[in-house]
């Protein structure tokens, strides 16, 4: 079984920036896509970036040129550093995992820009 713990969200102004860490267990995920989603109140959930095996990357639009993901498959972790951070980037973060046909998720972090 998966597990995912996501970490680093907070509160921060407008402009300023977080790291949001996610640290798997249960299984090497190296082979496997790592991701970020995120949900803000009333909306739905949408892709924020995704990370494939082979390093290559997926953004959303809203998001290109201000987040990058990024994964340390020694210690089964992957990264979310988010810049020029906007009050539209609040949501819960949440850290997926896709192993084989089956998304895992994390229970998601808070992250609040302030204007």
């Amino acid at each position: 079984q998966v597990q995912l713990v996501e970490s680093g969200g907070g509160l921060v102004h407008a402009g300023g920036s977080l790291t949001l860490s996610c640290a798997a267990s249960g299984t090497n995920l190296s082979i496997y896509p790592m991701g970020w989603y995120r949900q803000a109140p009333g909306e739905q959930q949408e892709l924020v970036a995704v990370m494939y095996s082979g390093g290559q990357t997926i953004y959303a639009d809203s998001v290109k040129g201000r987040f990058t993901i990024s994964r340390d498959n020694a210690k089964n972790t992957v990264y979310l550093q988010m810049n020029n951070l906007k009050p539209e980037d609040t949501a819960v973060y949440y850290c997926t995992a896709r192993v084989m046909l089956v998304t895992f998720w994390g229970r998601g972090t808070q992250v609040t820009v302030s204007s």
